[in-house]
């Protein structure tokens, strides 16, 4: 035997063995990846209910808002209405009971303007004096 076939058969060998973990390689990497696949199965069958409750809880809280902002929209024109009213009612018990009280108030100062007229007619009047005969009854003493 020769160096050249020794060499040969050492250089066959090591690509037989270099073969061999390679082919090695492909089969862990395909057992892994089964493996991750298993897990990421169950994790998903796992997950599923939580992202059902998860789905669940937005709709819930989407219906929540709705009802609230419906609420909000109910009071807002409650409180608009009440507002209105409270106005309607301030000016009726404006025009009922200040318009009135003011034509009262003018009439009272036009009786007491007629009172003070009567008044200064009567002291521009000449006035008669009392005797001294006539205060002596009165006089108590």
């Amino acid at each position: 035997m020769s160096w050249n076939e020794t060499f040969l058969g050492v250089i066959a060998l090591a690509t037989l063995i270099m073969a061999l973990i390679q082919i090695g390689a492909i089969i862990a990497a395909a057992r892994i990846a089964r493996q991750a696949q298993q897990a990421l199965t169950t994790v998903q069958k796992d997950i599923q209910p939580l992202i059902a409750k998860v789905h669940a809880v937005a709709d819930e809280a989407s219906r929540t808002a709705t009802l609230a902002t419906a609420q909000a929209q109910k009071f807002d024109r409650l409180v608009t209405d009440v507002s209105a009213r409270v106005e309607e009612t301030t000016a009726i018990v404006q025009q009922a009971i200040i318009m009135p009280a003011r034509e009262g108030i003018a009439v009272v100062a036009a009786l007491k303007a007629g009172l003070a007229a009567l008044r200064g007619f009567r002291d521009t009047q000449p006035r008669h004096s009392r005797t001294a005969d006539e205060e002596d009854p009165l006089f108590i003493g």
